[in-house]
């Protein structure tokens, strides 16, 4: 026989813990099932331990045995049940107050929990002296758990309690359940994602006018939508042609809007826009920052106007910096980009209540687009 603990212990709410597991349970789940009331040891890797007194010390030792010990004659209530540890095991006080590791193996155990003066304790305003708990552990395989001796109502009134609570759930009823809470959380999982897409999908929508775009304006993403929102069949017309129309209808409404910010006229930028038309490259400054820029600023003969913004909200934007970029966006690699971002481009130049002149103005150049 080995002592594995012995001394005063802090007792809470009449209670105490031998544990090996993180996992909580609660008293009912405890002694769920059990016909003894005062070790609880229906939850794996757990025994909950009833004491008369309410808060404060009482006498504790705990054994470790070979085998089976007799039942010493001196203790009022004695109760055996089966226990298995589940990792490193230890006495426990309730909230944290005491700590006493128990060198237990991983193997089942049978487990005797002996009290003497639980029913003076329980009755008096305070601890008494001598009441104390003796618990004795030996390695047996797992039986029902058992009232060995009880002679006190405290205990007899645990007892009866425990008689009442619902055996714990199998092994396999906690497989089922693992499975249906699993099955629900993805069920959840899968609600939650397919709201999450519809509500992406509404806003998607409303943000296109009301209805979705192809795949290949969506891609484009923010400069569509804002074609989209001033003309959605111009954007969707555009979208339908083939990529030698989409290329002139660049080139043109990129020599339209820098027309419109008076800069057509001006020689270095007439000499881009048209090597702009013939395919040719743009002159090395236009790919150079800030060369362009810096010369459209300190370029004298270049008017300065300002517009105001198409939704309306600022009216000193600078007309010629909002047109310049039209001449690089018509060479883009891609035909319907390079559409799709001068015709955004020149409606921004154009400014508060006037894209319609020139969306007018792109269906006349281009009749094809009123047919598509």
């Amino acid at each position: 026989m080995r002592t594995l603990m012995t001394g005063p212990a802090w007792v809470s709410y009449a209670q105490i813990y031998v544990e090996s597991t993180e996992t909580w349970a609660d008293l009912h789940e405890c002694f769920g099932g059990q016909q003894n009331g005062l070790c609880g040891a229906a939850i794996g890797g757990r025994l909950w331990l009833i004491t008369g007194l309410h808060t404060g010390e009482v006498g504790f030792t705990v054994e470790l045995h070979d085998d089976e010990p007799p039942v010493d004659e001196e203790w009022e209530e004695v109760v055996e049940a089966s226990y298995r540890p589940e990792g490193p095991t230890a006495l426990n006080g309730w909230g944290g107050h005491g700590y006493w590791p128990l060198d237990l193996e991983l193997i089942d155990y049978r487990v005797r929990y002996s009290a003497w003066g639980m029913e003076a304790s329980e009755q008096s305003a305070g601890p008494m002296d001598g009441e104390r708990y003796l618990v004795q552990f030996w390695p047996a395989p797992r039986a029902p758990d058992r009232v060995v001796r009880q002679t006190s109502a405290q205990a007899a009134y645990w007892h009866d309690f425990a008689k009442t609570q619902p055996p714990p759930p199998t092994a396999e009823e906690r497989a089922e359940s693992e499975r249906q809470r699993a099955e629900e959380e993805r069920r959840a999982e899968v609600e939650r994602e397919r709201r999450e897409a519809e509500a992406l999908l509404a806003v998607e929508t409303e943000n296109w006018g009301g209805r979705l775009p192809s795949d290949r304006l969506r891609e484009l993403s923010w400069r569509a939508i804002e074609v989209a929102e001033l003309d959605r069949p111009l954007l969707d017309a555009v979208d339908q042609l083939d990529g030698a129309t989409q290329r002139a209808i660049a080139r043109w409404a990129a020599r339209r809007t820098l027309a419109e910010a008076r800069l057509a006229e001006i020689d270095w930028i007439a000499s881009a826009l048209d090597a702009m038309d013939s395919g040719e490259e743009l002159p090395a400054s236009f790919h150079e920052s800030p060369g362009a820029w810096e010369r459209l600023w300190s370029d004298r003969r270049i008017v300065s106007t300002t517009i105001t913004t198409v939704d309306g909200h600022s009216d000193n934007f600078h007309q010629q910096s909002m047109a310049f970029p039209a001449i690089l966006a018509a060479s883009a690699d891609d035909p319907l980009v390079a559409a799709v971002d001068t015709i955004r481009i020149g409606a921004h130049t154009y400014g508060f209540g006037r894209p319609q002149l020139f969306f007018a103005a792109l269906r006349r150049a281009f009749p094809s687009l009123a047919l598509v």
